[in-house]
C-alpha cells in the first residue's frame, strides 16, 4: 500500500503485511499510521488524501468553534482505537480556507471519509467517539 507521510510529504510504499507494525517513513522517520489525528493544510491536503491507500476521516473544524473544541477529544479517542485501519487528519478552516472551501464546507465540524482519494461519505455536526468510529468504519 502506498502511505503519505503526514509531515514531510513524502510517499512510501509498505506492504499490507507490515501494518500493524508501526511503519515508519523512509524520509524523515514519523509514524506513517499514528494512533493520533495529524493536521492537514491547503498545501499538504491533495496530496495525502490522492495518494494514501488507507481510509482517512477527515475533521473540518476551527478554534472558535465551541462544538469543535467540545469533539476534539472524542477525535483523538476514536484515532487511538481505529489505528492502522483509518487515518484520522484534522483540517483548521479558519486557516486553510482554499480546502474548506473547495469541499464547500459551511457548516463546523463537519466529518468526511475519503476512501481511494475521493469523499466516500460526510456528517455535519458534532458525534461521540463511539459515534466518529461507527462512521468511519461504516461511512
Amino acid at each position: 500500500m502506498i502511505l503519505v507521510c503526514s509531515q514531510c510529504g513524502a510517499v512510501n510504499r509498505v506492504p499490507d503485511s507490515k501494518r500493524h507494525d508501526k511503519p515508519v517513513c523512509g524520509k524523515c522517520k514519523q509514524s506513517l499510521l499514528p494512533n493520533h489525528p495529524v493536521e492537514l493544510t491547503d498545501t499538504s491536503f491533495a496530496k495525502f488524501i490522492a495518494k494514501t491507500q488507507t481510509p482517512i476521516l477527515v475533521d473540518f473544524w476551527a478554534p472558535w468553534c465551541g462544538p469543535c473544541r467540545m469533539m476534539a477529544p472524542a477525535f483523538e479517542e476514536a484515532a487511538a482505537s481505529l489505528s492502522p485501519d483509518v487515518i484520522l487528519a484534522k483540517l483548521n478552516t479558519e486557516s486553510e480556507p482554499s480546502t474548506a472551501s473547495q469541499f464547500a464546507i459551511t457548516g463546523i465540524p463537519t466529518i468526511i471519509l475519503f476512501k481511494n482519494g475521493r469523499e466516500f461519505s460526510r456528517h455535519s455536526g458534532m458525534l461521540n467517539g463511539e459515534k466518529i468510529t461507527q462512521f468511519a468504519m461504516n461511512g
